[in-house]
């Protein structure tokens, strides 16, 4: 799969997650609305939904003109400021819970592509296969259209919300695997804690 690129020219985003530009960007706030603006996203808004395209396009500039540190801090933004259900309560029930959050902040063609209700996912944006690997271990695979730094700044702030007393978390890229950023269709990232 390729970055930046949607899988569906008709995916769309909610403006929760679009706003994560914004928050991410620290002091620079005002240069991450100008960018969304200038690939299509006017004012973005709670509870309103964007062109994903549009949203990866703003990351590909990004990417392109600011710098991989910037795409991590956007990443790490979603995590926390996103609301998390009770069952999280820890680092292994986080990582296993961003392809859930994935797919709830994403629809295709006004269809949201995860039901709450009956648990069910609709498929067509990629996602974020969570594997335990040993008690303190686990690897995220990511075969979606986002860069690495934004997928690893997600897997880290998720992992850090909830890690307990004494627990340090490392995520590190599985090289071994190959990347999205190097050509290939899913990045590995491997976490302890």
């Amino acid at each position: 799969m390729a970055l930046f690129k949607a899988y569906d020219a008709k995916v769309e985003v909610n403006g929760e997650t679009v706003l994560s530009v914004v928050k991410g960007m620290g002091s620079m706030e005002k240069m991450g609305m100008e960018i969304l603006v200038a690939h299509g996203i006017n004012n973005p808004k709670p509870g309103m939904w964007y062109s994903q395209q549009s949203w990866l396009d703003a990351f590909k500039y990004i990417a392109n003109k600011i710098g991989a540190s910037t795409l991590k801090s956007i990443g790490k933004a979603i995590p926390e400021n996103a609301q998390w259900p009770p069952s999280v309560n820890n680092v292994e029930t986080a990582l296993a819970s961003i392809d859930v959050a994935y797919h709830m902040n994403h629809r295709i063609g006004l269809k949201e592509l995860f039901d709450a209700r009956t648990g069910q996912m609709t498929e067509g944006i990629g996602h974020y296969a969570f594997e335990k690997t040993g008690d303190r271990s686990a690897k995220v695979v990511c075969d979606n259209p986002y860069p690495d730094p934004f997928d690893q700044g997600i897997i880290e702030s998720a992992a850090k919300k909830f890690a307990q007393t004494g627990e340090i978390v490392i995520v590190k890229i599985d090289e071994m695997a190959g990347t999205r950023t190097k050509g290939r269709d899913k990045t590995t990232f491997l976490i302890t804690w």
